[in-house]
């Protein structure tokens, strides 16, 4: 699907580690950062298929980083740049730059884990999206990963029509950095189940009808104690292609506004 929705230019800030870290925006009013998945940049989650359009054209700030070694960040090759929860600091980073204090939080897939780890570890937005993210990415995310170990090992020679094969094919698309992208596995902290019945912030657990690359949204979304689930039509690599996504976004943003 060719991009009909403009991309603006990349703002940028410094992560704790000093490594220099893009961010988009759209739109004004209330903030919400929104978190892009693994191989995937701002512009190609959020931007191109119109959620941030959505948004925005509803009321809020869209706030989309690049997460390092992704889009327009930096994609360090050294190992040292990518220690556990890394993601979840420089997103932490991003929300201390813009002097975020009452804003909503989202993201899709690797994003959706990152939001996960943020409430994990202190964050308290308004109300948080997790999507395209299930039970067993959360809690044991070293399975998918070892997936996508196999995709780097093989590059280049992965059967036509393969899952490995359209995980090569969307990272061609994006122009990732397979060096770069590679050492972002390690960063993955899985989180126990205990620690999610710490988290108080409404959650909206939004995945396809017929994903299940991360395991059940549904359980996932029955152990948080302020957990909603609801699908949309499609996997996990088209739903957050699909205009559903953005709506049922919008619709648990804005729902209960007053409050």
């Amino acid at each position: 699907m060719a991009a009909s929705h403009p991309v603006p230019e990349p703002a940028f800030h410094t992560a704790r580690d000093g490594v220099r870290l893009a961010y988009r925006e759209v739109g004004e009013g209330r903030p919400v950062v929104l978190v892009h998945g693994y191989f995937s940049t701002a512009a190609v989650n959020w931007i191109r298929y119109g959620h941030a359009d959505l948004l925005a054209r509803h009321g809020f700030r869209v706030i989309m980083p690049d997460l390092r070694a992704h889009g327009d960040s930096a994609a360090p090759h050294d190992a040292a740049a990518y220690p556990p929860d890394v993601l979840t600091d420089d997103v932490a980073a991003l929300v201390e730059h813009l002097g975020l204090d009452d804003y909503d939080l989202g993201g899709y897939s690797l994003g959706g884990r990152t939001v996960v780890r943020m409430l994990a570890r202190g964050a308290r937005p308004r109300r948080a999206i997790v999507a395209g993210m299930g039970w067993k990415g959360i809690v044991a995310p070293g399975a998918r990963n070892a997936f996508f170990a196999g995709v780097f090992r093989g590059l280049g020679h992965h059967e036509r029509g393969s899952a490995e094969w359209r995980s090569e094919a969307f990272l061609r698309t994006t122009g990732g950095d397979p060096v770069a992208l590679e050492l972002v596995l390690p960063t993955s902290s899985p989180t126990p189940p205990e620690v999610l019945d710490w988290i108080l912030t409404p959650t909206l657990v939004l995945l396809g009808a017929d994903d299940d690359d991360h395991g059940s949204g549904r359980i996932l979304a029955e152990r948080l104690p302020a957990g909603t689930y609801a699908e949309v039509p499609g996997n996990h690599m088209s739903a957050v292609a699909r205009p559903e996504l953005g709506e049922a976004m919008l619709r648990y943003l804005t729902e209960d506004a007053a409050d």
